[in-house]
């Protein structure tokens, strides 16, 4: 299916699926972190594909030069029975493009995740955002409070993934000449389109694998994505969001934590992680 590279073997893997039909396939008798890495693969071999033309001008992907890290985030915590998928967008420089783990700031990586495992580099490094995987210091402050939200709620990590798993829609990261990150939203219309499209049927095909019965989006973008790819499958799943922690949000820098936590009742969730 898969080697210790994180690339494709040839002929063992199902191709992405385009109509409702194909989304809902069944994928081999695997564990639910084996058809997860299967769909993550695949996805992969679409991407290499795609071309972005200005303002892109540098694109990492951590499901390649992180793959040590991811897979060793999705062996650990993707397990059998988990009921909500946490949907973000798309790496942040110092989060996941680092650590290979959605929302992925290094000291919630390392310290309460246990995550370990080599990081390497993109094949095209800009100067000024360069790579240094789990040994990075600068914080990243989205992933920082999302992972410290649920530690204080949780305590171990076990609690949150015995219910939770935690998904990008997207694995790339996009930057410009300057260094700035550019979000999907950023990116040509006609390009972005092309993009999503592979993120949204493997999304669909993550879904499936994994049997969850709700999706949260973190951000708006990210919960209408998933709303959208989702029924348009015919995927039966409940789809909610809760705002982004970004600090480029306002309301987010004005208290996050009692935003998210009074949502999470809301839906029902916060009495999942709650219950010892």
């Amino acid at each position: 299916m898969f080697n210790n590279t994180g690339e494709t073997v040839e002929g063992q893997m199902e191709p992405l699926c385009e109509s409702r039909e194909q989304v809902l396939k069944p994928l081999p008798d695997m564990t639910p972190s084996s058809r997860f890495l299967q769909v993550e693969l695949e996805l992969n071999t679409h991407l290499r594909r795609l071309r972005f033309s200005e303002p892109v001008r540098y694109i990492y992907n951590p499901l390649e030069y992180a793959w040590d890290t991811h897979r060793c985030y999705v062996d650990k915590y993707c397990l059998p029975g988990q009921k909500v998928l946490f949907l973000g967008m798309n790496p942040g420089p110092f989060g996941m493009a680092q650590t290979g783990v959605p929302f992925g700031e290094v000291k919630s990586v390392v310290d309460w995740l246990k995550i370990t495992g080599e990081v390497g580099h993109p094949s095209d490094e800009h100067p000024k955002r360069r790579i240094t995987g789990l040994a990075c210091t600068q914080s990243e402050v989205s992933g920082a409070r999302f992972w410290g939200f649920f530690r204080k709620l949780c305590h171990e990590p076990e609690l949150f993934f015995h219910h939770c798993f935690v998904h990008n829609l997207c694995p790339l990261i996009f930057m410009s000449a300057s260094g700035k990150n550019l979000t999907p939203p950023e990116l040509v219309a006609g390009e972005r389109e092309e993009l999503l499209k592979l993120c949204d049927i493997a999304l669909c095909q993550a879904v499936e694998a994994l049997g969850v019965s709700m999706v949260i989006g973190v951000g708006r973008v990210s919960e209408q994505r998933a709303r959208r790819a989702l029924s348009a499958a015919g995927i039966n799943v409940r789809v909610e969001g809760i705002m982004h922690p970004s600090p480029r949000n306002p309301l987010a820098n004005k208290g996050w934590e009692e935003v998210a936590k009074a949502k999470l009742a809301e839906l029902g969730v916060l009495s999942l992680l709650n219950n010892q």
